[in-house]
């Protein structure tokens, strides 16, 4: 009787092709069409040049106090914002970002308006004081849930792909903010609050913190903080 051994050895193998084939069609895509990587740094910025504002910084939700950080979007359009990274919350193989798996978000910028006690990553606010909408701050841990972080597709454009931010819970969308009504980022289920999204990538592909540019440096003195 023939053994079953070399048929199982070639449906596992089978089954690993498609998953892996699978897997990369549903990479994240930047602006240049490649896919995105945890070993690069991106901007994340608004898909229509006519929303009203730039890329994303760090700023306060609130006069008092004023840490943690929020992230809203630049009060001008030219400026492009703070690059991010991104991460999974567990150690594994993939150096690829993956739609609608849990990832962390990270600011990478010497350029700081304070709150250095605090981290970079990004967090849902799950205090008690958090509103029905709750902010989306800076301020997280890498593996705790409110700082986990999904990728969808959402729809097509000239050019690309628009994505859109979600959490296990909800879809970050934007609500006026404190600082000149510049779009800040909250957890909502408004669909009509959706943020849509592009990624463009910066300064190629490393691990380390970028330097701080002239650009990222004159971002954050937009803000009145």
């Amino acid at each position: 009787m023939m053994s079953s051994f070399p048929l199982v050895s070639f449906l596992i193998t089978l089954m690993l092709a498609a998953a892996v084939c699978t897997h990369g069609e549903n990479r994240v895509n930047d602006t240049d069409g490649n896919p995105l990587r945890t070993t690069a740094q991106y901007l994340i910025l608004p898909l229509s040049p006519r929303s009203n504002g730039g890329g994303l910084l760090p700023v306060p939700v609130k006069l008092q106090p004023l840490c943690p950080l929020g992230i809203s979007q630049s009060s001008v359009k030219a400026l492009p914002g703070l690059p991010v990274s991104f991460s999974y919350p567990y150690a594994i193989m993939d150096t690829y970002v993956n739609e609608m798996e849990a990832i962390n978000i990270e600011f990478k910028s010497d350029a700081w308006p304070g709150c250095e006690e605090f981290s970079k990553y990004w967090e849902v606010d799950e205090s008690s004081s958090a509103s029905e909408e709750p902010a989306i701050l800076v301020g997280g841990k890498k593996h705790e849930r409110n700082s986990w972080f999904k990728i969808e597709r959402k729809e097509p454009f000239y050019g690309g792909i628009a994505y859109k931010l979600t959490t296990l819970t909800g879809t970050i969308g934007t609500v006026p903010g404190p600082w000149e009504n510049a779009p800040q980022l909250v957890l909502t289920n408004d669909t009509a609050k959706t943020f849509l999204v592009k990624f463009h990538k910066v300064h190629g592909d490393t691990t380390a913190t970028t330097s701080t540019s002239r650009q990222e440096k004159l971002g954050l003195r937009m803000f009145p903080f």
